[in-house]
């Protein structure tokens, strides 16, 4: 089993891309957003699976269903469980809140991180949020 202290670099790529979709998340910049997946990228939530394919960002996305209310999100947890030369998971929180600073909720996740050409990118994610 590959042991994360043994792959430094990478679980310091896969933080990098974790931190620049939370940044790109919370700024509702669709293109930043999608350059920290490699597609297909998968995510489970909800009791369903969504293949997400260059494109599929669109700004409506942020604004409506489960993210009416939301305004910004935080990382609380980013915990790594593997790693390995291409492939890092990543056991994180989430906490979602809206504009007057209100928590909307906590969310546990699993990230799965990939190298794939050269670019580290989320591949998978299966979360507990709506």
């Amino acid at each position: 089993m590959p042991k994360p202290e043994e792959y430094p670099n990478e679980v310091a790529a896969a933080q990098k891309v974790l931190d620049a979709f939370m940044t790109a998340f919370n700024a509702r910049d669709t293109e930043a957003f999608e350059k920290t997946f490699n597609f297909p990228s998968a995510r489970i939530a909800s009791n369903r699976l969504v293949v997400l394919n260059p494109g599929d960002m669109k700004p409506e996305r942020f604004t409506t269903g489960a993210l009416a209310e939301w305004d910004h999100s935080r990382w609380e947890r980013r915990d790594v469980i593997h790693a390995g030369p291409d492939k890092v998971h990543i056991d994180t929180r989430f906490t979602r809140y809206r504009k007057d600073g209100s928590v909307i909720g906590g969310f546990d996740s699993i990230y799965v991180i990939t190298c794939e050409d050269g670019h580290w990118g989320v591949k998978a994610r299966s979360s507990y949020a709506p």
